[in-house]
């Protein structure tokens, strides 16, 4: 097995310990729906990934270990992101009869403006 992934020159090791080693990790009180226990432990993760800036955070559980669980598959995920490339956009033009079709529709939307104007009053 591959010891390291890497997308787009950032390595993704592949344990969790080498990759907290690469983060900034901060406990906080997750705070929200969830009454007293929520209020007085630190369950709340927040990490920072110090080489890529990234910050993940993970509130979603009761404890703190499954919240650092989930914001570590998060990271991964981030970082796996950062090395995509989005696909070349092909640029299209619209079929002539599109475009017909189009013009049609505007003609016969102006000709139905032009009716609705008050009549002019010429001098004659």
């Amino acid at each position: 097995m591959a010891e390291h992934l890497e997308h787009s020159g950032v390595p993704i090791p592949e344990s969790d310990s080498d990759l907290l080693g690469q983060c900034r990790v901060d406990v906080f009180r997750s705070g929200g729906k969830g009454g007293q226990h929520q209020n007085v432990t630190e369950s709340g993760v927040r990490l920072t990934h110090l080489s890529t800036g990234i910050v993940v955070t993970s509130r979603r559980f009761r404890s703190q270990l499954a919240n650092k669980r989930n914001a570590l598959a998060t990271l991964r995920k981030r970082l796996a992101a950062l090395g995509k490339r989005e696909k070349r956009r092909i640029p299209t033009r619209p079929s002539r009869r599109v475009q017909e079709r189009r013009l049609s529709l505007k003609q016969q939307h102006s000709s139905k403006k032009t009716l609705r104007r008050k009549p002019r009053v010429d001098d004659d």
